[in-house]
C-alpha cells in the first residue's frame, strides 16, 4: 500500500512521469531461464544534472567505477542497466561496463561519458557483451514515455513485483514531478543503498543541491531498510534532473522550494523502501518499526535498525508470535543510550493494536487479539524509549522458510 502525503499526489509513469524522459526494456538473453526483459535504458531529451549514492561494500561492481567517472562532471543523459549478471569481481568488468555505455551512446547519438551504467545479478561470472550489443539498437529505438513498465521489469532479479513510484507538486506555479523505479529483494541491508534505483525529475535544481537532497533522503529511507543483513556490491541510486518543469532553478538550501523538493523525493524513496522490504526474498510480511522518545535521531535510527535486523524477531513475526522479549532484546543490544525501564512496545496492524510491554515489563496480552493483529501482511512495531526528541522509522520483513530455498539455489 502506498503512503500518500498531502500536496504530493501520485502519478503514473515511474521514471517517465517527469518531463523529458523515455525508457524501454527488452530481453537480450542474459537471464536464460526466462524470457522476461533483462536490459533497460532510461534516456533524457537533453543533458541532466546528476547525483548518485553507492554501496558501502568494499567490494564494488565494475559499473560503479564507470558511472562515478562518467557523472563526475555533474551531468548525464542516459543510463543502461542489465539484470542476470552483476559484472562484479571480473578481470574485464570495467571494460565491459564501458562497452555498455559505448553501445548506448552510439545508439542515442551521445558521447560515452553521457551514459551511466548499472548491473545486477550473479557475482563473479563474466558478463557476455554480445547479447547486449545485439539488443541495444532495438532497445534504443523502442524508447517511449510508456516504456517505464518494461524498464522496471528489466531490472528485476528475485523481485516478485516491479517497483515504481511518481509524485507531483507545485513549485512557484509550476508542476514538478519526481519519479523512479527500483529493484531489490535480497542482499538488502543498511547502509546504502542495498538495491538499484533510478530516479528522474523535471525540476530545475543546481547539481550540488541535487546531490545534497539525494544523500539526505537516502539516509532516512534506503539506509533504513533491511531484509537479510547482507549489503550488496552493486547498489546504486542515480537521480537525473531535466529542468523541464520550468521552475526557477532551486539554488538555496534554506528556500521553501528546496524543502518541497526534498519532501517530494522523500515520498518517492520512502514508498520504494517499503516496496523493497515487503518484497524481501520469501517474505510474507512488511515490518515497519517506529522508534520515538530517543535522546536524538541517531539513537532512534540505531534502535529501529536493531529491531528490524533481528533474525529471532523476524522469525517470531513469521510465526505470528507476539514475542516482545525478542524486541526488548534487540533494543537492549543496540549501541544507543537508553533506559530499559522506560521502554514500551505496541504492535499494530489493520487487525488492531496491542500493548505488549510498558516500562520494560510485560503486560497481559489477549492471545486472540494478538493473533488478529499479527495476521495481516503489514505489521507496525511502535517503540517508545522515553521522552526524548529522537524519532526514526525502519522497514524490514519476516524471515521465512522460502528465504533459505531461494538462496540455496540462487546460482544453480
Amino acid at each position: 500500500m502506498l503512503i500518500a502525503f498531502e500536496g504530493f499526489p501520485f502519478q503514473e509513469g515511474g521514471v517517465c512521469a517527469a518531463k523529458g524522459f523515455q525508457a524501454n526494456g527488452v530481453h537480450c538473453g542474459l537471464r536464460k531461464a526466462s524470457d522476461a526483459p533483462d536490459l533497460a535504458l532510461v534516456a533524457s531529451d537533453e543533458p541532466c544534472a546528476a547525483a548518485a549514492v553507492y554501496t558501502t561494500n568494499k567490494v564494488k561492481g565494475a559499473p560503479i567505477a564507470v558511472t562515478k567517472a562518467h557523472i563526475a562532471s555533474g551531468t548525464v543523459q542516459a543510463v543502461i542497466v542489465n539484470s542476470g549478471n552483476a559484472n562484479t569481481c571480473n578481470i574485464d568488468g570495467e571494460e565491459k561496463a564501458e562497452e555498455m555505455c559505448r553501445l548506448a551512446a552510439r545508439a542515442l547519438g551521445l558521447n560515452i561519458t553521457d551514459v551511466a551504467v548499472a548491473s545486477t545479478g550473479v557475482i563473479g561470472e563474466i558478463l557476455p557483451i554480445e547479447p547486449i550489443a545485439s539488443a541495444v539498437p532495438a532497445l534504443a529505438k523502442g524508447l517511449s514515455v510508456a516504456g517505464h513498465d518494461q524498464a522496471a521489469r528489466a531490472i528485476m532479479t528475485t523481485d516478485t513485483v516491479k517497483k515504481e513510484v511518481a509524485v507531483s507538486f507545485l513549485l512557484d506555479g509550476k508542476t514538478v514531478t519526481v519519479g523512479g523505479m527500483a529493484k531489490g529483494s535480497g542482499m538488502i541491508h543498511p547502509n546504502m543503498a542495498t538495491m538499484l534505483c533510478f530516479l528522474t525529475t523535471d525540476a530545475a535544481i543546481e547539481q550540488p543541491l541535487l546531490q545534497l537532497a539525494l544523500s539526505a533522503v537516502v539516509k532516512d529511507t534506503f539506509n533504513m531498510v533491511s531484509v537479510d543483513g547482507d549489503t550488496s556490491t552493486n547498489d546504486t541510486v542515480l537521480l537525473m534532473a531535466s529542468g523541464k518543469a520550468g521552475n526557477p532553478a532551486i539554488a538555496d538550501i534554506d528556500s521553501p522550494a528546496y524543502k518541497a523538493f526534498v519532501n517530494a523525493l522523500y515520498v518517492v524513496l520512502m514508498n520504494l523502501s517499503r516496496m523493497i522490504a515487503k518484497d524481501g526474498e520469501g517474505a510474507s510480511k512488511l515490518l515497519e518499526c517506529t522508534v520515538t522518545g530517543a535522546e536524538n535521531e541517531q539513537a532512534a535510527k540505531t534502535v529501529a535498525k536493531s529491531v528490524i535486523t533481528s533474525s529471532l524477531f523476524k522469525c517470531a513475526m513469521f510465526g505470528k508470535d507476539p514475542n516482545w522479549g525478542r524486541i526488548l532484546c534487540a533494543v537492549g543490544y543496540a549501541p544507543a543510550n537508553l533506559n530499559p525501564d522506560e521502554v514500551s512496545v505496541s504492535l499494530s496492524s489493520t487487525g488492531g493494536t496491542i500493548c505488549v510491554c510498558e516500562n520494560g515489563r510485560g503486560v497481559p496480552v489477549d492471545k486472540e487479539k494478538a493473533a488478529a493483529v499479527l495476521l495481516p501482511d503489514e505489521i507496525k512495531i511502535l517503540i517508545s524509549l522515553g521522552d526524548g526528541e529522537g524519532r526514526a522509522v525502519a522497514w524490514g520483513c519476516d524471515l521465512t522458510y522460502d528465504y533459505v530455498k531461494i538462496n540455496a539455489d540462487y546460482h544453480t
